[in-house]
């Protein structure tokens, strides 16, 4: 690196964090040092991502949490010598911005791009090492041009659907939620308030096409995505390994098709359930008697005031009513009353099941409660290796009892495994291989086949909202969905003038005539656009794409840019996207390669997830009133200071509570590390290897461990090794000539370059103290020397019962001799204690615990 014309001299010991901040901050502005536009660069790439913020605000702590550790990763491989692509932008759509809008009777774009404007100062403040040029946001009409084009695409192949159905209705925001969007309790992730069920006619993604793809393909992630993540993901997907069995229903010609994952106990079932909200369940009401049809309707509305959660209780008393049919059990001709109860989901399979009391546990408390027959088919008692069940002579003289085999009397589903019973052609085989025998009993009489099912379901797309992307479909005069031409994109959203944004059920597009009234681009007759806007989560599926070229207007991304950056190599974000945007981004992508856009099957090849930020053990919130500001922090503390507190603070993925961590002490080593070089006064050129040796070696060893550290985002260690590091310099410095040695040159310069990674306005003032023109950032790690990671000596420590007793310096290089006598020394430090029984030895040396148990 050139040596600067002047070095910046300071006589006091004070590190002024508000001055470095407001003299390098400029500099970087105008360097543009993480640009990553130059098509002539050929060194090796790796695409770093965060998850890009919602403008909801000015920065919090979580942002200061994510941006500190993504930009240790992006920074650290620009040192490694890769050219990295660390981009940034706004997921700039959502109810959060039209909800504040309306309260402050406001456009949306305003409020929202007032708040991007500030978060941006903030993170430039931040020193975040992002390319600035690749700058995006999702509610540009440039940008949503592209999400209507990946809506018009998925559309085509049948992937984008419209229907009538039960949707999530968030009565406080007025809109539908995906299921992905019910939190656990119930309740709407976004407004807090109890999710209800309401009969929409919505938009679809079909990702449910995916499902096996989506799970199988979390193969190729093990170990480089959190396990958690993955099992949550496997979980929401929940594939289930049946058949699908086909029920005739007396007075129906179509017949009703369950999907069972157990068909080996198709003869014990003695009823059907059907969901009240199915459609089903209407039709059968409807095809009965006044009376059901009545109570019937009455029911439905006491069923749509309980959420999913309630309905699933395992505790909760059964209700439902009869609704007045039969159904044929396929394999035994029984006929089967047909209920509707509300432990029945109209979502799952088609909505129906077939009950089977005597082996599911919410069959028999219902079968219990309406005095409906159970039959055991499965005799949990019989040895799983023979028919005949094992009887013991102490049965067979009364001493004894036989284990209960009636579920009716003890209100316990037998659920264990056994030999079937009760079951025709079935009886005696075990339930793997009863299974088999039954569905190929019912494919051969056409009633029945193997079959998956899954827990994931279809994407519901559509938001009765302003603020988002327009669906780019008009509806024809006879019901026609005609999409708009793709040279017409983008359909612009309307000026907010005249709009009634209030939440009220209606997408307020709708009352825009002159926007929502077109003339049909097929045939001009009138026609009408179709006025709901997608859920937001479909801008953020395909953005890390929109990165590799954002200004591009004539395609949604390069396919030769993808093939150069993408799949993103690191991903960082919070654990609460594990299943929403990670899912939907993972299907997009699959989508876009099997059209050819991009070759890859998964957007994120590894993912790291930060805990949270906290206060005193509890979430950060203003209704707590426990919040910390960002702002105020980085003015108290400065930016470093916080950067280096978050990395500092444990393993990425922990929660970090404010009250226990140490921003003074951060900034108090900064000021340490800074004073370390401006006091060094030797020259660049000097040759290293003169230094003293026992910090060359403390230097060496660091920068031979960090980088696997890094990699494995034990940060907080790399930050402790720096402390050390610093601290052995600074006691060559305190010698007196040594402010001159060689070695503390070296560690002072090696100090710099990695304090990077943390503190990058410390970094680039320590760079400049040390002579350097900027930028410090674009440094290469330098390799250690391998000969001086070798100690000259290591220690023995002698530990008794837990205690340390005496520590022995050995050779590194030691030899059998060497490890007789020091076993010998140990067992004579063992034997003047006293104390023989429990002996540790620590030390670099395998042999060496075999030596003192010998001695001893």
């Amino acid at each position: 690196m050139p040596i600067s014309a002047e070095r910046d001299e300071r006589d006091d010991d004070h590190y002024d964090f508000a001055a470095t901040q407001a003299k390098w901050a400029p500099i970087w502005e105008e360097l543009k040092p993480f640009a990553t536009s130059d098509p002539a660069d050929t060194r090796p790439r790796k695409y770093v991502l965060d998850m890009f913020p919602y403008p909801s605000g000015d920065l919090h702590m979580g942002h200061a949490e994510v941006y500190a550790l993504g930009d240790v990763v992006a920074r650290y491989w620009r040192q490694q010598g890769f050219n990295v692509l660390h981009p940034i932008g706004w997921d700039s759509f959502g109810l959060p911005a039209e909800n504040a809008a309306i309260k402050r009777g406001i456009d949306p774009r305003g409020w929202t791009y007032d708040n991007i404007a500030q978060q941006k100062k903030s993170m430039k403040l931040y020193a975040t090492s992002f390319d600035w040029d690749r700058e995006l946001h999702t509610s540009d009409p440039e940008y949503y041009k592209w999400t209507q084009w990946l809506f018009l695409q998925l559309h085509k192949k049948g992937l984008a659907y419209r229907k009538d159905s039960w949707v999530n209705w968030d009565p406080t925001d007025q809109t539908v939620l995906a299921n992905e969007q019910v939190l656990p309790d119930g309740t709407s992730e976004r407004s807090g308030a109890v999710v209800v069920k309401k009969k929409l006619t919505q938009w679809y993604f079909k990702i449910t096409d995916y499902a096996d793809r989506l799970l199988d393909d979390l193969n190729q992630l093990e170990g480089s995505w959190p396990a958690k993540v993955l099992n949550m993901q496997r979980n929401w997907i929940g594939r289930s390994i049946g058949a699908d069995v086909d029920f005739v229903i007396e007075g129906r010609s179509e017949r009703v098709t369950v999907f069972t994952t157990r068909p080996d106990t198709l003869y014990g079932t003695t009823f059907m359930v059907v969901a009240p909200d199915s459609d089903l369940a209407g039709e059968l009401a409807d095809g009965s008697t006044p009376e059901v049809q009545d109570a019937f309707r009455e029911y439905l509305v006491q069923v749509q005031r309980s959420t999913e959660m309630e309905r699933q209780a395992t505790d909760r008393e059964k209700t439902g009513i009869f609704l007045g049919r039969y159904a044929i059990n396929p394999v035994n001709g029984e006929r089967l009353p047909i209920w509707t109860a509300d432990y029945v989901l109209a979502d799952y399979g088609t909505g129906a099941v077939m009950a089977v009391p005597a082996h599911d546990q919410r069959d028999l408390d219902f079968a219990r409660k309406f005095n409906l027959p159970v039959t055991v088919v499965i005799d949990t008692n019989a040895a799983v290796t023979g028919v005949i069940p094992v009887i013991t002579q102490e049965m067979i003289d009364g001493t004894e009892e036989l284990p209960a085999l009636d579920p009716l009397s003890t209100g316990l589903a037998l659920t264990g495994e056994g030999r079937l019973i009760n079951s025709g052609t079935l009886n005696g085989l075990s339930k793997n291989n009863a299974i088999k025998r039954i569905i190929e009993l019912l494919s051969v009489a056409g009633t029945g086949r193997a079959a998956k099912n899954y827990r994931l379901r279809d994407w519901l797309i559509s938001r009765q909202r302003y603020w988002g992307t327009p669906i780019p479909i008009i509806h024809g005069a006879d019901g026609a969905e005609i999409p708009v031409p793709e040279d017409q994109l983008p359909v612009r959203l309307p000026s907010t003038e005249g709009l009634d944004l209030k939440p009220k059920g209606t997408s307020p597009l709708g009352g825009a005539t002159d926007w929502v009234n077109v003339p049909n681009p097929i045939d001009g007759t009138p026609a009408r656009r179709d006025p709901d806007t997608m859920d937001t989560f479909v801008d953020s599926s395909w953005y890390f794409l929109r990165f590799l070229n954002p200004n591009d207007d004539t395609q949604a991304f390069d396919p030769r840019e993808a093939e150069k950056w993408a799949p993103v190599d690191q991903y960082v974000g919070g654990v609460e996207h594990a299943i929403l945007h990670l899912l939907y981004a993972r299907f997009i992508t699959k989508f876009l390669f099997d059209e050819g856009y991009v070759t890859f099957t998964e957007p994120f090849t590894a993912l790291l997830n930060q805990g949270m930020v906290i206060l005193d053990g509890a979430k950060m919130s203003k209704s707590r009133g426990n919040l910390v500001y960002f702002t105020e922090e980085v003015e108290r503390h400065g930016v470093d200071a916080v950067r280096l507190t978050m990395a500092f603070a444990g393993p990425p993925e922990d929660d970090i509570d404010w009250h226990d961590v140490s921003p003074v002490g951060s900034a108090k080593f900064l000021a340490r590390a800074w004073r370390m070089a401006r006091d060094v006064t030797s020259a660049p050129e000097i040759d290293w290897k003169s230094g003293d040796a026992g910090l060359r070696r403390v230097t060496h060893r660091f920068l031979a461990d960090a980088p696997a550290l890094v990699e494995s985002f034990k940060f907080n260690v790399v930050v402790a090794r720096l402390m050390e590091l610093v601290n052995a310099t600074r006691k060559v410095i305190d010698t007196g000539a040594g402010a001159a040695d060689a070695a503390v040159r070296e560690a002072a310069e090696v100090t710099t370059v990695a304090l990077n990674l943390f503190a990058p306005y410390t970094a680039e003032e320590m760079w400049s103290l040390l002579g350097y023109e900027p930028c410090v950032a674009l440094v290469q790690w330098r390799k250690a020397d391998a000969s001086l990671l070798v100690a000259e000596s290591v220690t023995a420590v002698v530990q008794v019962d837990g205690k340390v007793r005496d520590k022995l310096e050995v050779s590194p290089k030691v030899g059998n001799d060497d490890l007789e006598k020091l076993a010998r020394e140990s067992a004579a430090i063992v034997r003047s204690i006293g104390d023989r029984e429990i002996i540790k030895v620590i030390v670099r040396a395998p042999k060496l615990v075999s030596f003192v148990t010998r001695a001893i």
